[in-house]
């Protein structure tokens, strides 16, 4: 089976509805594309990424995941994770520097407000 014949069996295994995926939050379509697009690019084939996907899954199954849909893309990201980590693709300081900033975002943002890396930056009042 060629990458292409198993990415596409792949697809077919998400939750989807006649116009495409379904995403119950925009993050799930952002992780999706990210991966298909890493794929594409030929960072990682479509069987690494299988391959991958599979094991946080049952991982995370050996851990009590009831596997009832609402963490699937939660695994899509620990697999990505991992890959980009695995093919260097990323710095790990920067990503540490990344999370930082995003997590002072969150706690410089008033609750109800959309959160905004550029919050991270401001002073605390």
């Amino acid at each position: 089976m060629t990458d292409n014949e198993a990415l596409l069996k792949d697809l077919q295994q998400i939750p989807r509805d006649e116009q495409g995926p379904v995403f119950n939050e925009p993050w799930e379509a952002s992780a999706f594309a990210l991966a298909v697009r890493l794929s594409a690019e030929g960072h990682f084939t479509w069987a690494e990424w299988t391959e991958t996907i599979s094991g946080v899954i049952a991982e995370a199954k050996k851990r009590g995941d009831p596997d009832l849909g609402n963490t699937y893309y939660h695994h899509w990201v620990k697999a990505l994770e991992r890959l980009v980590e695995e093919k260097c693709l990323v710095d790990h300081d920067l990503v540490d520097q990344r999370a930082e900033e995003w997590r002072r975002a969150y706690l410089n943002t008033p609750h109800g407000s959309p959160i905004e890396l550029s919050a991270a930056f401001k002073k605390r009042s």
